[in-house]
């Protein structure tokens, strides 16, 4: 992830939105925290059945934190479509980070 944040905001910016470039280099340890969105929107993709297909972009799904820093999922373009399509009411996931490896893990509720 380090090799990818190096390339610079424009790559960034293919993958993530820009709340979450802006959430991830106000941290001291930006790869990390870019690493766990990654993950988490992987996840996701992975638990709707699609994987990264038809026409979804990663920056479609967006990985934010409420007040108290629960991580929540936030849907645009092509996956809310299917999302809904699917009648999917809710995204549940968990994100875990900590030098070079991060995880995450999505559930979906109907």
């Amino acid at each position: 992830m380090a090799k990818m944040v190096a390339r610079g905001r424009q790559y960034l910016e293919t993958i993530f939105t820009e709340d979450e470039i802006k959430y991830c280099e106000g941290k001291a340890e930006k790869p990390e925290h870019y690493a766990a969105r990654y993950a988490a929107k992987e996840a996701v993709l992975k638990a709707l059945g699609t994987g990264w297909r038809n026409g979804f972009a990663f920056s479609d799904i967006e990985i934010y934190n409420d007040e108290l820093g629960k991580p929540l999922v936030f849907l645009h373009g092509r996956v809310k479509e299917f999302f809904d399509q699917q009648q999917i009411k809710h995204i549940s996931v968990s994100l875990s980070h900590v030098d070079k490896i991060a995880i995450a893990v999505a559930v979906l509720e109907k």
